[in-house]
């Protein structure tokens, strides 16, 4: 069960002029359950995104990527989005890359479009052809119920192991015009940076150009899907897409702009909100962790530290046990691999509970403060450092018996 995360209400989810959803059963793993999206985008729009660092990134993330370069050169604008769940289409060679073709080809064909103007998405398990037969036999299904307000079945459409579909709306006043942006996420484990096992798409109905949105989608992602981690795994899949599709009444064109610096902290609100969804239904999470490096040298430096806590399967069981074993987020600051770090200068808080003070622990630390504080579903760790003035804040989950139980059974 996700960790105080409310079921998104479909009638909330507002509609984004120029951009329809239209989903189906096409059974790329199992029978009856939405596996297939496609996002159809009007005349005008521009589409920006950041992906997986992995070094074996998936075959679909491959083809985005040479569609939008082809952006770059004067190519065509993309007109749609197609994402499947089920299977990742990853480790599969150049047949997977000729299986994602073929997915843009069949979609372009029946959308009147180019075949690099659509752009693939796979989520679902490793190293297993793609059933690209499916997906094409799907795709008449996921056309005919195009619709601007599918936002919901959108967001339950690409879910693997999510307990929950997550998707949120914002609507903003730039400059006396209204935007409205829409999101959805998807992503429970094999979640780390650069980015995590997600996929996240984000619509809004700004006039924003392409060279302006792809600075965008990445300030956004760095202050949001990039800060979460659940496990430590990097998955081959991860994309964040931004969608302007330019049918609203704003227009941003320099980035020196403020309305760009407006829509760019709308972009990143909602982002984060998104992003943070994913760590609350992480595989059997039971408690969210913000955790907040302070004082740093430099953002790499708290980056570095607050994810050597995230990441430590010692203090993500202590987490989950609410069993105030406090030395282990030392520790874990200790390897973090900042070599000239003055241990002796570090602080260290819980909620609102000195834990260390300058190196040791606190003498006015209470065993029974810490106790109180691991027993909440939310908890803030915070870290001081004494060398500097920068800050990173990154969100993680408690490490459960359930987890194991997930991913032992993935594939069964």
């Amino acid at each position: 069960m996700a960790v105080n995360l409310p079921l998104p209400v479909a009638a909330n989810l507002k509609p984004v002029p120029g951009i329809e959803l239209g989903y189906a059963e096409a059974g790329v793993r199992k029978a009856n359950r939405k596996d297939l999206l496609v996002m159809k985008l009007g005349e005008g729009a521009s589409v920006a995104g950041v992906f997986t660092q992995n070094r074996f990134c998936a075959a679909p993330v491959q083809v985005c990527k040479t569609h939008l370069q082809g952006l770059q050169s004067g190519g065509k604008g993309i007109r749609a989005l197609v994402i499947n769940t089920g299977n990742a289409n990853a480790g599969t060679g150049d047949a997977g890359l000729a299986n994602a073709n073929a997915t843009c080809s069949a979609l372009a064909e029946l959308l009147g479009c180019d075949a690099s103007q659509v752009l693939p998405f796979s989520t679902g398990v490793i190293l297993e052809p793609l059933p690209v037969e499916r997906i094409v036999a799907g795709m008449p299904q996921a056309i005919a119920n195009l619709k601007p307000d599918n936002w919901y079945n959108a967001a339950e459409s690409i879910m693997t192991t999510d307990t929950q579909p997550k998707a949120a709306s914002r609507t903003v006043l730039i400059n006396g015009k209204t935007v409205t942006m829409t999101g959805i996420s998807k992503g429970a484990g094999m979640i780390k940076p650069n980015m995590a096992t997600m996929l996240g798409f984000l619509a809004m109905d700004a006039k924003v150009s392409q060279p302006l949105l792809e600075r965008m989608v990445k300030a956004a992602a760095d202050k949001s899907f990039n800060c979460i981690t659940i496990d430590g795994d990097t998955s081959t899949n991860d994309s964040f897409m931004l969608i302007a599709t330019g049918a609203g009444a704003l227009e941003v064109s320099d980035a020196d702009s403020a309305e760009y610096a407006q829509l760019v902290a709308a972009v990143t609100d909602l982002s984060q909100e998104l992003a943070q969804m994913i760590v609350r239904d992480g595989e059997g999470a039971t408690k969210l962790m913000t955790i907040t490096v302070e004082e740093g040298a430099s953002i790499e430096e708290c980056r570095k530290i607050a994810y050597a806590i995230g990441h430590s399967p010692l203090v993500k069981t202590a987490f989950y046990a609410s069993d105030p074993n406090l030395g282990r987020i030392l520790a874990a600051i200790g390897y973090a691999g900042v070599d000239d770090l003055d241990v002796a200068r570090i602080n260290l808080w819980l909620d609102d509970v000195w834990v260390a003070k300058n190196g040791g622990r606190n003498p006015d630390y209470k065993e029974e403060d810490g106790q109180r504080v691991m027993k909440q579903s939310e908890i803030t760790i915070r870290v001081k450092l004494a060398r500097g003035s920068e800050s990173a804040t990154i969100w993680t989950c408690d490490l459960s018996h359930d987890y194991v139980s997930i991913n032992a059974d993935y594939r069964s």
